[in-house]
Formats: structure tokens, C-alpha cells, sequence
């Protein structure tokens, strides 16, 4: 085989990006929950991304609670429980698949191929991926929270190599293109290939990525690169 493993992202890849409205509508539906006035809350959790990514705040509540602090704020329990929900509901949808993603992992699996997972995330997409329809078909899962490390770097994917028992330049990597993510793999020696489909039309998408490389429109053109 020209390659051992697959490796994927996720967001934007496996699964829907989030939009700059949709993660509008998110942080204003976790404002209301905590009865806050204004646009502080949000203002401090969009602040507060990159803490997320590499895994400061343990839980949502943690970070919920680090914000209601910095503004001074003092929130009820119930309140907090609720706002929490709201951002575990919205990642649960979030990791909804994308037409024809389970079954282009099966087929995969089904050649023999190892498959992988590195995906920049926050602590809630590692705390709902074993009831995802997702869980069962990955060989090794890098989560950035649950590391301590984001895409591009290098050592993100050698975790995910090592989990895998690959060397890198044996990997094909898949991604939309967010956090230099194909270059990252790129110069650690995968074969990294963008994947987007022209009919997408939400205007708000939050990844606009240039990338010079190869690329492909839906998950059956995979099977074309092996």
C-alpha cells in the first residue's frame, strides 16, 4: 500500500466548521443562561481560545467560572449548570457527520488502513467522542486539550504517528486547511491534501485557508489518492 494510515481533522472536515454566525448565536445563548448583561462575557470567551485549545480549562465549567470572575460576576449554580449545557449541547451537534464520512472511514478500515484523528479542539470534543458514531472507527485520536498542543505543531503529529506505529512520510493527511494544518503535515513528510466542497455556500465560514497543494472536493475522492 502507498500509504499505512489515513490521518484526519475534524472540524470542517469530518464534521461541519462553525460558522462566525453560528458561534454568534452560541455565546449568546451562553450569556442569556448566566443572565449577564452585554457583550463582556463574550468578548472574554472568544479570549480565551487559545487557553482552550491546549487544555487550561479542564472542564467548560472551569472556564465558565474563570470568565464570571474576571468580570466580577456573581452566578448562581443553576446558572452556570445551565450555561455549561448550552456549550455541551452545541458540541454534541457539532459532531454530527458529514454525509458520507462514516462510511469513508469503514471503507477505509476495510483496506487494511490505520486510521488517525488530530483535530484542535477544546475539553468537550474528548469528553463526547465515545458517543459520537465516530469513536469506534479510529486507531489513535489526538485531541489539543488533551495534550497540551495545537496544529501546526510538530509534535502533535508524531503523537498521532506513535499512536498509529507509522512513520510520517507513510500518512496521508486530510483537512480543510485551518491552522496551517496541511503545511504542518506537509513538512513533517505526509502527503496532506485539502478537502472542500465547492456547493458549501455559508457565507459566515470561519476558515477562508489558501493552500497551494493538492486538493479535493468530497470524501470519495480518497479513495482515488490511495
Amino acid at each position: 500500500m502507498k500509504y499505512q494510515a489515513v490521518i484526519f481533522d475534524l472540524f470542517g472536515t469530518l464534521v461541519d466548521s462553525y460558522s462566525i454566525q453560528g458561534y454568534n448565536r452560541l455565546l449568546t445563548d451562553m450569556t442569556a443562561a448566566l443572565e449577564l448583561p452585554g457583550d463582556d462575557f463574550s468578548k472574554i470567551w472568544r479570549d480565551t481560545t487559545y487557553e482552550r485549545g491546549i487544555g487550561i480549562f479542564k472542564t467548560t465549567e472551569e472556564n465558565i467560572r474563570h470568565i464570571c470572575n474576571k468580570l466580577g460576576a456573581s452566578i448562581s449554580e443553576e446558572n452556570i449548570g445551565k450555561c455549561e449545557q448550552v456549550r455541551l449541547e452545541n458540541t454534541r451537534r457539532a459532531l454530527t457527520p458529514k454525509n458520507g464520512a462514516v462510511d469513508t472511514l469503514k471503507d477505509l478500515k476495510g483496506l487494511g488502513y490505520k486510521i488517525g484523528l488530530i483535530t484542535n479542539c477544546s475539553c468537550e470534543a474528548p469528553l463526547l467522542w465515545k458517543n459520537t458514531e465516530f469513536s469506534h472507527l479510529f486507531d489513535a485520536t489526538v485531541f489539543s486539550a488533551s495534550v497540551g498542543l495545537k496544529k501546526p505543531d510538530a509534535q502533535i503529529y508524531h503523537l498521532a504517528c506513535e499512536q498509529l506505529g507509522v512513520e510520517p512520510n507513510e500518512c496521508l493527511y486530510i483537512g480543510d486547511g485551518d491552522s496551517n494544518e496541511l503545511s504542518g503535515a506537509s513538512q513533517l513528510g505526509m502527503d496532506a491534501v485539502m478537502i472542500r466542497d465547492p456547493n458549501e455556500t455559508d457565507p459566515y465560514r470561519l476558515v477562508n485557508v489558501d493552500w497551494d497543494g493538492r486538493k479535493i472536493e468530497n470524501f470519495m475522492e480518497i479513495m482515488d489518492l490511495i
